[in-house]
């Protein structure tokens, strides 16, 4: 009943937030100037930005003795996807990620550390590239309320990274007291020695970075295919902080929270806010096709049957 209520909660959050994002948005008009191409291109780059995912999290894993495969690592990132798109949050693929890593022979307590560390260094990395930025979108943002919220959610995002980078250097004997802790604590510890080793450190940064500079270059490729008046300077500063709002488990694919966000961001920055909406629905157009093509391989793999675990390669 509290799961009921809580994807109820999450449909109307995402229904009120697009109703307000697109109420006086003619989206109709997209479709008289869409030039599929780009379109095409957006889809390619997403694909990528999914390989390059597939790339960190097999290092990741192996740090968490849960070594993967390349194809086992990249169908699970794809089916991942699709569940993104379908379960009622931006993460909830990773769940799905987690279950199939665990039943595939890996154990629940690596597959969850797995998953779980995966998705604190890229909230870490792109809160990085957002505070990096954070001088150049000052002068971009004319309002002041603009630059108040850029603020602050960039501060809270590396607040809570560098939080968790911290807890990974402290021996506190009470930590290992109680089930959370000791787990978040070890999380901790695995995530601090990935990010400042030498071996490891430099790809693992590299890659989390790519990850996030490669939404930016969907969202160019979107913003083009409607000839929307954003230049790949101006997406490059406003998309990295939207994409830390969207990943407020409120919505449904963080649809609504991503649009409201966008229009904002778009308006603080004197862009058309219309421009900011529609570059955000095309953006989880985009999305929403590859999360398609991560449903076929969940329906072609099957994964859904028992099956032995798999020797990584």
């Amino acid at each position: 009943m509290r799961q009921i209520l809580l994807a109820a909660v999450k449909i109307v959050v995402t229904v009120v937030l697009l109703y307000f994002a697109l109420r006086w948005d003619d989206l109709s008009s997209i479709f008289d100037r869409l030039d599929l191409w780009w379109i095409a291109l957006a889809v390619a780059v997403t694909l990528f930005q999914i390989l390059v995912g597939v790339l960190r999290w097999r290092i990741i894993s192996t740090a968490c003795a849960a070594p993967l495969g390349f194809t086992q690592a990249l169908r699970y990132n794809m089916i991942g996807t699709f569940f993104n798109q379908t379960l009622p949050s931006a993460i909830g693929g990773d769940a799905v990620r987690l279950w199939l890593l665990a039943r595939s022979g890996a154990g629940w307590r690596a597959a969850t550390y797995s998953v779980f560390i995966d998705r604190a260094i890229g909230l870490i990395a792109l809160a990085v590239l957002v505070i990096a930025s954070l001088p150049f979108s000052y002068r971009l943002m004319a309002a002041g309320d603009g630059r108040t919220a850029l603020l602050l959610v960039d501060l809270a995002a590396l607040g809570a990274g560098l939080g968790f980078l911290i807890l990974g250097c402290l021996n506190w004997p009470w930590l290992g007291t109680w089930w959370a802790t000791r787990h978040i604590h070890q999380c901790a510890v695995i995530t601090r020695k990935i990010l400042l080793g030498l071996t490891q450190g430099p790809i693992v940064w590299l890659l989390s970075l790519s990850i996030h500079v490669l939404a930016v270059v969907l969202a160019w490729c979107v913003a083009r295919s409607i000839q929307a008046p954003a230049d790949f300077s101006h997406l490059f500063l406003l998309v990295p902080p939207v994409m830390l709002i969207t990943m407020l488990p409120i919505s449904i694919a963080g649809w609504g929270v991503r649009e409201a966000s966008m229009a904002q961001a778009f308006r603080f920055a004197s862009l058309s806010y219309d421009a900011g909406a529609q570059v955000s629905v095309l953006f989880g157009a985009v999305y929403f096709i590859v999360g398609a093509a991560g449903g076929l391989v969940w329906l072609l793999s099957g994964e859904k049957v028992e099956r032995p675990a798999e020797v990584p390669e």
